[in-house]
């Protein structure tokens, strides 16, 4: 059973793939996946760019489609990082952090 288990450990990680952080802090506050972009934007101020990456096409509870916007807002660099909140829809979806250069 051990010996399974040590032989699954590493295909399960790797089939978790790469995970986006579910809140940030800004300022004083934290912003959490599910926000609305004004709730950001209010606890964060303004980023330091804002990108619309595409748009998506999404169904509703009720079975409607709608073409939702992608966008990927930036801030820092803060510790030599940069913070960039994903939303969908205008909610926060995640949030990635990448080494400034």
């Amino acid at each position: 059973m051990r010996r399974m288990l040590f032989l699954l450990l590493p295909l399960l990680l790797a089939l978790a793939g790469p995970a986006s952080a579910a809140s940030y802090r800004c300022n004083s506050s934290l912003v959490t996946k599910g926000d609305h972009v004004q709730e950001v934007l209010s606890k964060c101020g303004e980023p330091v760019s804002q990108s619309l990456i595409r748009y998506k096409s999404v169904i509703d509870d009720w079975g409607f489609r709608h073409e939702v916007p992608v966008e990927e807002w930036t801030y820092g660099p803060r510790n030599g990082m940069y913070h960039v909140l994903r939303f969908e829809g205008g909610r926060l979806i995640g949030v990635d952090s990448r080494r400034t250069q």
